[in-house]
């Protein structure tokens, strides 16, 4: 097949992961007769630099455009002004905003070998399988108002949490369609004993739940899920939840995997362009050392074959040359290893051209 994918390195050591995926993508084109057109554009802090915003109108066009978007990491300290008008992170969400994609899904697998790696108990890893479906376009991030004003000599600042039904349902009924290829259990979290947003949230969740009485669904306050992630992460298998929550709980669950730097992700919407990223930042403090962890991206590239392109035995030679790799002892700097980002980049280009 022939496929249009844009590339947005963007900032720190997203440049570097970024050509690692890349390369990945080629040999899978090499190897299974397909044609991937790479169109390199500038997103985050380095837009800003070039153009003064974080993500370029024209360049948003160019996504639209494609077949799928890979994005690197955006960000970093030179741009970290909380009183900035322009910061990077608005080319993040301009572009999930601007590709319509509501759906952030995070896989989280712990490698057999990597088991030691993590922070948390062999015995609490062992096992552990999950996916945290998290809803990207309603919440505190877009709600409005928005902003901050003195009132009466008072400075208030104001963030919206909102969100319509339909939102809700949308992403819902994604994590049951997605829990019945799995194990068939969707932990559905919230606040639902302080928020109205989370009563909404949970009433939808609970019809969905009883449309679909073949997957599991339980309910779950967000302060429980957050310690459940750290004392029994194997019992998860597909957690859906709200944006901000699932944006704290996912990074909390990396460190199951023993590095954030292992963790793919997809942004999807009901239908056209997808977006994947690694779900690390763009890591300033080892920037241009040549030692960041490629795998992030390039299972997000495994991600890309997968809902994009949809070539499944692609996405899955992918995944399985990385898996080798890691079980031959290959590893990065944050996994207590050696391998450049390059040199751990070739282990899994080998297996995958070797099939």
């Amino acid at each position: 097949m022939r496929a249009k994918i844009v590339v947005l390195p963007g900032d720190g050591i997203g440049p570097e992961v970024a050509t690692e995926a890349v390369r990945a993508l080629e040999a899978v084109a090499k190897t299974h007769g397909h044609s991937f057109e790479f169109t390199e554009r500038l997103v985050g802090g380095c837009s800003i630099d070039a153009h003064g915003v974080a993500l370029a109108a024209d360049v948003l066009e160019d996504c639209r455009a494609a077949d799928a978007v890979l994005l690197g990491a955006v960000g970093g300290p030179r741009w970290d002004n909380p009183q900035a008008s322009v910061r990077p992170e608005q080319g993040l969400l301009g572009l999930r905003k601007g590709l319509g994609v509501f759906a952030n899904l995070r896989p989280v697998a712990v490698h057999p070998s990597l088991v030691e790696a993590s922070p948390i108990r062999p015995e609490r890893v062992r096992g552990v399988d999950l996916l945290v479906v998290r809803e990207l376009t309603g919440g505190l991030y877009f709600g409005q108002p928005k902003g901050r004003e003195i009132r009466e000599g008072v400075e208030h600042a104001i963030d919206t949490l909102e969100y319509k039904d339909f939102e809700v349902r949308r992403i819902v009924e994604l994590a049951f369609r997605l829990a019945r290829d799995r194990r068939k259990k969707v932990t559905s979290v919230d606040k639902a004993n302080v928020l109205e947003s989370s009563r909404l949230w949970r009433r939808i969740a609970t019809e969905v739940g009883q449309a679909n009485p073949d997957v599991a669904l339980e309910h779950m306050l967000v302060d429980t899920a957050a310690m459940r992630l750290v004392t029994t992460p194997a019992d998860l298998d597909v957690v859906v939840t709200e944006n901000m929550f699932g944006d704290i709980l996912t990074d909390e669950a990396s460190v199951l995997a023993g590095s954030m730097g292992m963790l793919p992700s997809a942004s999807l919407g009901e239908e056209g362009v997808g977006l994947y990223e690694p779900i690390h930042g763009s890591a300033p403090d080892i920037a241009g050392k040549g030692i960041a962890n490629p795998l992030g991206i390039i299972l997000s590239a495994a991600m890309c074959l997968r809902h994009s392109l949809g070539l499944e035995t692609e996405a899955q030679r992918v995944e399985r040359a990385a898996s080798e790799a890691i079980g031959a002892g290959c590893r990065t700097v944050d996994l207590g290893g050696s391998l450049s980002t390059r040199a751990m980049a070739d282990e899994v280009i080998a297996r995958i051209e070797a099939g």
